[in-house]
């Protein structure tokens, strides 16, 4: 599957933008700061319902304007669709698949599947542990889109039982521990474990499969290197879970609820205390390892590109061995910084994408093996000049 039309109205920089798209190698070139990451970042929203630069969506929204909306013309074969978000900041997001509303907009999630590589990729192995949780739960979402639900359910509940922690530390603190009344927090004990048991077994089941690409793809990149190891830490064993119950549980959904269940009962006091929901995928890691030191302080530049890069490239070969198809890939200004040996690694992938979208200051970033259309950016005016 490959885009073949975006549209853009209010988004980012962009009062409008209107593009065709061919399979193939597609280039985006122009200085810094003209908008070619916001077509990147638009794609990518449409396939994750997310953006790789912010965590929320106010600033996908062009200044002054009240909405955006981010549509495109999907196409495989002599299939096509159209999937069309309106991002309403504060409010509910809408949704339109071939213009028909869905009642929710996660409903589009994995109608196109994406691989993103960009400079901010550095922050999941350098970074702290939300980058590296945000990292796994858009590829799990990808691949199981039915889990975005999941996951939007455990973001509610965690906000309503933080909101009644802040409420009953402040009471305690104020009249005694003796008078505030748990059998509502209790309730929300239940939805948390079940929702962030399911999340977080769906996570662990996508960590099997991607850990060994992960140590294979950084073992091309960096030959002679100490191997690399990606793992989970769930926060459980912070509060009296032991590790080998926790590896047992595996990707057993009701096991991890009862472990997350277990673990809130023995945090109680300390959540009383501090006002803050302290257990469940939310404070979970991903630990990322070259042989037996945490990359994270200890990784060279380069070895951290070259971690960054085996967490894409092995995406996008978990992504394409589920479907016909493999996801689009894109490469946002990446090439520039990357030395000859993995920027020759990365150009050799390119070709086995239906369609790859690139980002570049000037021409000579790119390899010459990446040939392809181009678009020249600048000022927000994107303009084909093949």
């Amino acid at each position: 599957m490959h885009v073949s039309s975006l549209s853009l109205r209010d988004f980012r920089s962009y009062e409008t933008a209107d593009l065709s798209l061919d399979p193939g190698v597609t280039v985006f070139i122009g200085p810094n700061g003209q908008g070619k990451t916001n077509l990147v970042e638009a794609v990518q929203y449409l396939s994750t319902l997310s953006s790789h630069r912010v965590a929320t969506d106010a600033p996908l929204v062009r200044a002054g304007a009240r909405q955006a909306t981010v549509a495109a013309r999907l196409r495989s074969g002599e299939r096509s669709l159209t999937v069309e978000v309106e991002l309403h900041p504060g409010r509910t997001n809408k949704a339109r698949v071939n213009r028909s509303p869905v009642r929710a907009p996660r409903e589009v999630v994995g109608l196109l599947r994406t691989v993103l590589f960009a400079p901010e990729d550095l922050s999941v192995v350098k970074g702290d542990p939300s980058e590296r949780r945000r990292f796994l739960d858009q590829l799990l979402v990808q691949r199981r889109p039915l889990l975005a639900g999941v996951r939007a359910d455990y973001e509610r509940v965690l906000k309503q039982r933080s909101a009644l922690l802040r409420s009953a530390a402040s009471m305690r603190r104020q009249r005694g521990s003796g008078s505030v009344d748990l059998s509502t927090l209790e309730v929300w004990d239940g939805h948390l474990a079940r929702t962030g048991g399911e999340l977080v077994a769906g996570r662990v089941g996508l960590l099997d499969e991607l850990s060994p690409l992960v140590a294979s793809v950084y073992a091309d990149l960096a030959p002679g290197s100490s191997p690399a190891r990606v793992t989970y830490r769930p926060s459980v064993t912070s509060f009296g879970v032991d590790d080998d119950r926790a590896q047992a549980a595996g990707v057993d959904a009701a096991e991890w609820t009862a472990l997350i269940a277990e673990a809130l009962t023995r945090s109680r006091q300390v959540e009383l205390e501090r006002g803050q929901t302290l257990v469940g995928p939310h404070r979970d890691d991903l630990p990322l390892w070259l042989g037996e030191l945490p990359a994270r302080g200890y990784a060279s530049q380069g070895e951290s590109w070259s971690l960054a890069l085996a967490l894409r490239l092995s995406s996008f070969d978990l992504l394409s061995d589920d479907s016909e198809s493999p996801p689009v890939l894109m490469l946002d200004d990446v090439f520039a910084e990357l030395d000859s040996r993995r920027r020759a690694h990365l150009a050799d992938r390119v070709g086995e994408a239906d369609q790859v979208l690139v980002t570049a200051a000037v021409e000579a970033d790119v390899p010459d093996s990446v040939s392809g259309g181009r678009f020249s950016v600048v000022s927000g005016l994107v303009e084909r000049v093949d």
